[in-house]
């Protein structure tokens, strides 16, 4: 089976889709991969984006994945720009997640629990090169609370209470993350079409 490359650079998701596409071959980004602007209005396009350009590059089929939060007292938001919340996209992590968090409950800090609902989405693209492209989505919904808590994960997990738990999606091990969050909804979809597609 030809090796995916994951086009993306944050070490947090490269993690994670190693863990959620065991048993397939996958690769990284060269440092001579190009940076591609999330130029898009929707999740979906700006996976597609991604995955096109990196297969391109490359000549080998892309994996790609555009993710974010999506908050109800929020209209919906940060949404596409959950990454680039706090300002600039690509500004150094671990800083730039804690700017966005901190940003994110400086804006909820006089909203009531009932109207923190909020949920997590991830649209993950596969390109193959000369072939077929495929998008699927994943969701997780619970609700942000007051203060970060756990020591897990990145970005927004330490805010972030899963529906049906009491615990920070920063809280739960690898593996529990994994079976609910919106990044392996999406990607256990994908792999069910990898195989027949890249073969």
């Amino acid at each position: 089976m030809t090796a995916l490359v994951l086009a993306t650079r944050n070490q947090g998701k490269v993690t994670e889709l190693r863990r959620i596409l065991s048993g397939i071959e996958v690769a990284g980004l060269g440092p001579d991969a190009p940076e591609v602007p999330e130029t898009e209005p929707t999740f979906e396009g700006n996976a597609l984006l991604k995955a096109r350009a990196i297969a391109a590059h490359t000549g080998l089929p892309s994996v790609a994945d555009d993710s974010g939060l999506c908050v109800d007292a929020l209209n919906g938001m940060p949404g596409i720009l959950s990454a680039r919340w706090s300002g600039r996209f690509g500004d150094a992590a671990p800083d730039k997640d804690r700017a966005n968090l901190n940003l994110l409950l400086d804006q909820l800090a006089d909203v009531a629990e009932p109207r923190r609902g909020a949920y997590f989405v991830c649209a993950a693209a596969l390109v193959v090169p000369g072939g077929a492209e495929h998008v699927v989505e994943g969701r997780m919904y619970g609700r942000i609370i007051d203060a970060p808590r756990g020591t897990g994960g990145f970005g927004y997990d330490p805010v972030f209470v899963p529906d049906g738990d009491d615990r920070t999606t920063s809280e739960l091990s690898p593996d529990e993350k994994d079976a609910i969050s919106h990044r392996g909804v999406a990607f256990r979809k994908l792999a069910e079409i990898i195989p027949a597609a890249i073969s």
